[in-house]
């Protein structure tokens, strides 16, 4: 058997052929929510610091 039978007898990749999956979608989906945590947490501490800027001023006692 030559090199050439070898390549005759293995089957030529066709639309048929099983598509290659991808290794890992993990690391993208990780990246992605630890990116929009931190973007809630940075807009939920800046609206407490505003808040608490706000009550310190008295901007949310009664109007006398």
């Amino acid at each position: 058997m030559t090199l050439d039978d070898d390549r005759a007898d293995a089957e030529p990749p066709g639309p048929e052929a099983p598509a290659e999956q991808p290794v890992s979608r993990r690391g993208p989906a990780w990246l992605v929510l630890g990116v929009v945590a931190a973007a809630l947490l940075v807009c939920c501490c800046s609206a407490l610091v505003g808040l608490a800027i706000s009550w310190s001023t008295g901007l949310f006692d009664a109007p006398t």
